[in-house]
């Protein structure tokens, strides 16, 4: 019987520790690369977008257990209504905890279509996944789940849809909880299903958002700055915080076409002259005092960077405002070297130089003359979802069942039914009714 030496497989300390570096060192360039590809299914997707967001769309955001947070789903839709790359959109939340996309293709027909939506975005992957590792039953289940949820909504005429990708699980948090798999383990399922999720987009001609790549990206660098403790997939290792749900949003925002233009600003130092862009009104300008009334907002965020419950803390790492989040002022023809800008509480020093080229005041000012009105708009925003929930679930769920119990009162159980989505588009109404003018100053004065 041969035996086994159980130092054999050993290898020596210095070479062993240079032989690991090596292959963290190329597993990490490996992991880069494969990033850099995800990602840029997102920026080069193809041009899918049947013409993009139109006004007046209603725009249906369905997921699982993390859209049904309430999170991401109100960003995307505080954005839709107030930063406005087109006018008078509308959108209504769908999320459904656990739920994996063959769960969401059964439902669809009866509890999202009811609702007209003109464009829908999914992120399903997490649970499709089942918490194990990369299966070839689950990515052949997960790939026709998918590719029914884009027929159904293709022949219900939803013009613009986007197939969003899983996002990844923490790679701290997650291995807290005793789980049967690690996170670097389910990390691989998931980017998995983020390839798939890519492949039936494209081969369907529709949109892509890769949620997964950029998500992995910021939660490496953010947690490099704040530590390990600091989760973008969240406490949980699963279900964010508002800081990973802002990186989701950049991925479905980026998805469905927004330019990222809110607004500028232009003001001519020799003349006095101001001018604004569309969404923007200059209601007067003397004395380098420039005041404008906003029917448009810049995307605002608040809280301290190094809580993941303040989306502040990844703006470092996410080209949201650079992408997603442009409101201008460029200052033209100053005879002085540096100039201070106030607007709202706050007063920051800058050259002429970038000036002359623009500053984008949402990055540059985060407490800003929008904030207060933001924060109303958002709270209104999330009472509408919240009753969202509840009212597909609870209801618009079971009314096939009273149907079959009781089929002689269908007309009332469909009466029922349209109350129910007049309700929802009341509130959603609602919301977009909360979007008011702003108005706000901008002080430009020289520094001798």
């Amino acid at each position: 019987m041969a035996t086994h030496d159980s130092q054999s497989w050993r290898v020596h300390p210095a070479s062993g520790k240079l032989a690991m570096k090596r292959c963290v060192k190329l597993l990490l360039h490996q992991t880069f690369l494969w990033i850099c590809a995800l990602w840029s299914v997102v920026q080069l997707s193809p041009a899918a977008r049947a013409g993009g967001l139109q006004p007046g769309d209603s725009v249906a955001i369905c997921g699982d257990s993390i859209t049904e947070q309430k999170l991401y789903s109100v960003f995307i839709e505080d954005y839709l209504l107030m930063c406005q790359p087109v006018t008078n959109l509308t959108a209504h939340q769908f999320g459904w905890s656990g739920e994996r996309a063959d769960g969401f293709a059964s439902r669809i027909n009866g509890e999202v279509l009811p609702f007209h939506p003109a464009v829908a975005t999914t992120c399903y992957g997490m649970n499709d996944g089942a918490y194990a590792p990369i299966d070839a039953g689950r990515q052949t289940a997960y790939r026709k789940s998918t590719e029914a949820i884009v027929k159904q909504f293709r022949d219900a005429g939803v013009h613009l849809i986007v197939i969003g990708s899983p996002s990844p699980v923490d790679s701290d948090s997650f291995d807290r909880f005793g789980r049967s798999i690690k996170a670097a383990t389910y990390n691989q399922t998931l980017a998995d299903l983020t390839r798939i999720a890519g492949e039936v987009a494209r081969e369907q001609g529709v949109v892509f958002a890769n949620v997964y790549a950029p998500m992995t990206q910021v939660m490496q660098a953010a947690k490099a700055k704040y530590g390990v403790d600091y989760h973008v997939a969240g406490a949980d290792g699963i279900h964010p915080a508002p800081n990973g749900h802002l990186v989701m949003a950049y991925a479905f925002l980026k998805a469905l076409g927004c330019s990222g233009d809110i607004g500028t600003f232009t003001w001519d130092a020799q003349s006095g002259i101001a001018t604004a862009t569309e969404g923007h009104k200059i209601t007067s300008t003397a004395k380098g005092i420039i005041e404008i009334e906003s029917t448009r907002y810049p995307f605002c965020c608040s809280g301290k960077p190094a809580d993941p419950n303040s989306p502040t803390g990844v703006l470092e790492f996410l080209p949201f405002n650079e992408e997603l989040n442009r409101l201008q002022l460029v200052v033209r023809n100053s005879s002085a070297t540096q100039l201070t800008v106030t607007w709202g509480n706050h007063a920051k020093l800058f050259t002429a130089a970038q000036l002359e080229r623009g500053i984008n005041l949402a990055a540059e000012f985060q407490d800003n003359p929008f904030s207060e009105s933001f924060a109303r708009v958002d709270n209104v925003v999330r009472t509408q979802q919240t009753f969202e929930t509840p009212a597909v679930q609870n209801l618009l769920h079971h009314l096939p069942s009273w149907n079959t119990l009781l089929p002689e009162e269908k007309n009332q159980v469909e009466q029922l039914k349209a109350s129910l989505v007049r309700k929802a588009k009341a509130l959603s109404q609602s919301s977009r009714n909360a979007v008011t003018p702003v108005k706000h100053s901008i002080k430009i004065e020289p520094v001798s």
